[in-house]
């Protein structure tokens, strides 16, 4: 059906002379015709950096009245407002950051029809009389930002968010609108319930970032993990001391950790500030301004860093410890590369992080089905770190975007590895994982990690010989694997389920149901052990047997090699304005330093490599190779 011209010109015209923009995305006008035409209950679920806030901010331009927007973050609510006086349009917010004479002028300015906007924090919602307010207001829209919020099972639930079902019938608007960044289908399902939308309209669209490089790496060693987060600030935005290719942000999981991150950024020359929610707020908006500004490169800084950070050209997002959700890990990552061109996510992991995240969901005061539910959504973020296949695609079917499956995207470290194929389950891997489960039945939930890898690795000690375990039928049968990849095993099957761990300060590993099932046969192991030599390059120890190509820096001539086309891979990132790993990875320099390549046939059957990249930077790795 054709859309009647006068509703096409209304909603163009307010697009292009209110808001400065000529053209809708897609997904905005699908969402927009809904809310203003439509079922006029609308569910918005768009990534970070997507555009969302046009979908409530235009109708409320083209709708009679002052609508009314529900948001969790004071900063985010001034930045909107400044940026909507910007172009012209009437909007103002009441926080707790105002005086009681700012407000009340405010109230004075609403009830006289001043604003098309008006933004409320949800923890002001238990005054009856700003309800009552709003309600005389008679909103023509009510749009929830954040609206995840709402969810239990969201990651960010907050308990005031909990009103606004009330609010919505109280107000009664004829139209209403919630949006959020991360809502998987179990989430979206309560938004909807809660806020009386069963019959909304749900918008999914956005989440496919083909220009952000994914990658994930479980890293023990706190040197080796530094040493990644250089390199991959190298890469990405350039050696420190050098005018900065873009930006980028460090997550830490404490304030402490950032600080020190920060501190040792800049030590090497970059401009680095650290920000967490433990510094003054004056000292919060310096750095927030000074990197919205381009003044730092980087900022090393906890989650409460990046809301309503509206810089286009962060080229790289490290995670230097894994955060608590596949949500919140997608929302901060999403902050790379909004100006579309290349940029990187890199989540970085160690193993202590499983019993240490269970420690700190069992250490609050919250009942066993939210620790539980908190748990099971970090775990899905293990299983994310631990994926055989394409990271994209992984996170496009947890969120429910099944229309936006890439299929392999090339676009992650895995796909990069494997040319884009689904990595399988071999016969190797049913029996590696299944004679671990035996092993992990037979300690009975006693130990933790290390000692079962001990146990099943054959190393006997003394705690070993006292809990009887060099007696058991499963000591040594997995004799000949190093205790490092033993260990990284184990933390697979927990991220999978078969086996799960205590969040005591010694966290002890044991059997689930599942785990159970998959151990006697009774379900199929969906498991694939982990790269031996993967395992042993990240932990800095010998490689054990097995399969897999190791990534360790060569020596002699090939070394010198290695690194001259590692100089020059840098200068050709930078002469085509792209990150490093687009040109090529490490994996294909080392394969071209160890081949030595005399011609472009012989370059495209280097691993990584094909006939777009020989055509584009093959002449210059050749002279390079030519030259040693």
């Amino acid at each position: 059906m054709t859309e009647p011209p006068a509703a096409t010109d209304r909603l163009q015209q307010a697009l292009e002379t209110r808001f400065g923009l000529s053209a809708f995305r897609p997904w905005q006008r699908e969402a927009i015709d809904a809310l203003v035409d439509g079922p006029r209950r609308v569910l918005v679920v768009a990534p970070t950096g997507g555009g969302k806030s046009l979908t409530y901010q235009l109708p409320a331009v083209v709708l009679e009245g002052t609508t009314v927007v529900v948001s969790p973050l004071i900063a985010l609510m001034e930045d909107q407002v400044r940026g909507l006086r910007e172009r012209g349009i009437e909007a103002t917010f009441l926080a707790s950051t105002l005086s009681r004479a700012e407000v009340s002028e405010r109230e004075r300015e609403l009830l006289s029809g001043k604003y098309d906007l008006v933004y409320v924090a949800p923890e002001r919602l238990g005054n009856p009389w700003l309800v009552d307010l709003l309600r005389r207001l008679k909103p023509p829209l009510v749009a929830i930002d954040e609206a995840h919020c709402i969810s239990q099972w969201g990651h960010d639930f907050r308990p005031d968010y909990l009103r606004l079902g009330e609010l919505v019938r109280n107000l009664a608007p004829e139209h209403v609108l919630a949006c959020t960044a991360t809502a998987t289908p179990l989430v979206r399902d309560e938004i909807l319930e809660r806020l009386g939308l069963q019959e909304a309209e749900v918008v999914l669209r956005g989440f496919a970032r083909p220009n952000l490089h994914l990658e994930a790496a479980t890293i023990d060693s706190k040197r080796a993990r530094m040493k990644t987060l250089k390199d991959a600030l190298a890469d990405a935005i350039g050696d420190p001391g050098e005018p900065a290719q873009g930006a980028a942000i460090v997550y830490a999981a404490t304030r402490k950790e950032s600080e020190k991150v920060a501190g040792e950024l800049a030590e090497m020359g970059y401009d680095c500030a650290a920000y967490h929610a433990g510094l003054a707020s004056d000292e919060r908006a310096k750095v927030n301004a000074a990197f919205g500004g381009g003044e730092l490169d980087v900022v090393a800084a906890t989650n409460a860093f990046g809301m309503g950070i509206d810089r286009p050209d962060i080229r790289l997002v490290v995670h230097a410890q894994a955060p608590g959700s596949i949500e919140a890990y997608y929302q901060e990552v999403g902050r790379a590369g909004r100006d579309g061109l290349p940029a990187k996510g890199l989540l970085l992991s160690a193993s202590k992080d499983l019993a240490l995240r269970r420690f700190l969901i069992e250490s609050g005061t919250a009942s066993e089905e939210h620790v539980e539910r908190q748990w099971s959504l970090f775990l899905d973020l293990m299983r994310y770190v631990e994926a055989g296949s394409c990271r994209h695609d992984f996170i496009l079917r947890y969120f429910g975007d099944e229309e936006e499956i890439l299929g392999g995207c090339g676009h992650c470290d895995l796909c990069a590895r494997m040319d884009g194929a689904e990595a399988t389950v071999t016969e190797e891997d049913v029996e590696l994982v299944r004679k671990a489960l035996a092993g992990i039945a037979r300690t009975k939930g006693r130990v933790g990690m290390r000692s079962i890898a001990d146990m099943l690795a054959g190393r006997g000690g003394e705690k070993l010989a006292r809990w009887g375990f060099d007696r058991l039928s499963t000591y040594g049968i997995l004799q000949g694997e190093s205790a490092e990849w033993l260990v990284a095993l184990i933390r697979r099957l927990i991220t999978a389920g078969y086996a799960t761990i205590s969040g005591d300060r010694y966290p002890l590993v044991g059997m689930t149901r599942l785990g159970w099932k998959v151990m006697k046969g009774d379900k199929p192991v969906r498991v694939i052990a982990p790269d031996r030599k993967e395992v042993a390059r990240r932990s800095g120890k010998k490689r054990g047997r097995g399969k897999g190509t190791s990534l360790e820096r060569p020596g002699g001539a090939e070394g010198e090699l290695f690194e001259a086309l590692r100089e020059k891979r840098r200068e050709l990132a930078k002469e085509h304005g792209v990150p490093a790993y687009v040109v090529c990875s490490d994996r294909t320099l080392l394969e071209i330093a160890s081949t030595a390549p005399g011609d472009a046939a012989a370059l495209e059957g280097v691993h990584g490599m094909g006939p777009a990249k020989v055509a584009r930077f093959g002449d210059a790795l050749l002279e390079v190779v030519a030259a040693r």
